[in-house]
């Protein structure tokens, strides 16, 4: 099979399209995938760049989202047949652990990510447990499939499990042209509640206003003032922060008494410093959230459907322009998800 790999870390320029063996079924729930589309997230860069403490078995598969075609299924897959059309749930748990009994997969001491701690989507095929497979809804497109999974369920853990977000709250969504922020600012507006978006730019924050009906911090504004004026002195109930260092005091500053931040990742830097006098002062809550369980990706597929939900698509590459669009991504000019046409 071709697959999209790199044989060394050091960035996309070490990215080569493969001809490698095609996965086998060797668990009785596996199931083999023939991938249409295969989308990239942020953590696809970190990997192709270099993880520390990840053991990679070179060649290593990149990208950690895809969809496609069930192609052959294991003795006990379940329900699976040849020919369905399919989402991926990216994150593997072991499913014995007591996090895992209790619907905590993401928890788990074992828990994995497709392309980072497995072969990722970006190939011809994918094999995955059955239980991490959902319906492809007939209307969405094989872009939008690949691109929903990761970015969608990241988004509604953070909001509904960790946040514990209530309709008529206000949501300060942080990087609105990022797929977890796109994503957020569109549960918030399904969960009923009020979304201010930032960006460094004026052309982002433009189209998502346009397309998500969020309000905005202009770019270049004082962030925690902005969003003191647009809440009457109040300040966010929740701030959705995947962006680190950059951002982070300011996200601090946006909070209400009593306020959530919410975090999955540090797209510009892992370090950040807090007053603890403002933190036990003002009651906020600091919550750091990852994927989602198994009960969290089914009730987000369910949605996959709503046209409110669908992700935007930023650009799409042909399997073998891989690295190009590595690079757009690494540029932060993308609005919405890169994704790799895998088989046309």
């Amino acid at each position: 099979m071709q697959a999209l790999a790199i044989e060394r870390t050091g960035g996309p320029g070490e990215l080569r399209l493969l001809e490698l063996p095609a996965p086998e079924l060797t668990q009785p729930d596996d199931v083999r995938i023939r991938v249409r589309a295969a989308a990239l997230n942020h953590l696809d860069l970190f990997v192709v760049e270099g993880l520390r403490g990840l053991q990679y078995a070179f060649p290593h598969v990149v990208g950690s989202d895809g969809a496609g075609v069930v192609e052959a299924v294991g003795d006990a897959a379940g329900d699976w047949r040849t020919g369905d059309e399919v989402l991926v749930n990216p994150g593997v748990a072991c499913r014995d652990c007591e996090w895992c009994r209790s619907g905590e997969e993401p928890l788990c001491p074992r828990f994995g990510i497709v392309g980072e701690h497995r072969p990722g989507a970006a190939a011809e095929f994918l094999v995955v447990p059955a239980r991490n497979l959902a319906r492809k809804p007939a209307g969405l497109g094989w872009a939008e499939a690949a691109a929903f999974p990761l970015a969608t369920l990241t988004a509604w853990r953070m909001l509904v499990r960790r946040a514990r977000l209530v309709p008529g709250e206000v949501v300060l969504v942080r990087g609105i042209g990022g797929g977890v922020a796109q994503a957020a600012a569109r549960i918030v507006h399904h969960l009923g509640g009020r979304a201010i978006a930032t960006s460094t730019s004026e052309a982002k924050l433009a189209r998502a206003r346009e397309l998500f009906g969020v309000e905005i911090v202009p770019a270049g504004a004082d962030v925690p003032a902005e969003v003191r004026r647009l809440t009457g002195g109040r300040g966010a109930d929740v701030v959705v922060d995947s962006v680190g260092e950059a951002t982070w005091e300011s996200s601090l500053r946006s909070l209400a008494r009593g306020g959530r931040l919410v975090t999955c990742g540090g797209t510009s830097g892992p370090m950040v410093t807090i007053d603890v006098r403002r933190l036990f002062w003002y009651q906020w809550s600091l919550l750091g959230s990852t994927m989602g369980s198994a009960a969290e990706f089914a009730e987000v597929a369910r949605l996959a459907a709503e046209p409110a939900l669908r992700p935007v698509v930023d650009a799409t590459f042909p399997l073998a322009d891989g690295a190009a669009a590595f690079r757009r991504l690494a540029a932060g000019t993308q609005f919405g998800k890169v994704v790799l046409e895998v088989t046309p």
